[in-house]
């Protein structure tokens, strides 16, 4: 399930998918992929991606039913 919220929310900060990565310590491509649904980030990336766009995990990787 690609996740739209991460994309918007990272565009609203405008950020490219290098210069969040950078912030939170992982590659491009990782950012690109979680962007897709095709890579699940650990629990303390989802932390630090929140935290670098100032939202709250609900806002971006809660999955709605």
């Amino acid at each position: 399930m690609k996740n739209i919220r991460l994309k918007m929310a990272r565009v609203e900060n405008d950020l490219s998918q290098e210069e969040l990565a950078n912030i939170v310590g992982v590659s491009r491509q990782t950012i690109g992929l979680i962007e897709l649904g095709k890579y699940n980030p650990s629990l303390s990336l989802c932390v630090s991606i929140c935290k670098a766009l100032s939202k709250t995990l609900n806002d971006l990787f809660w999955e709605e039913e």
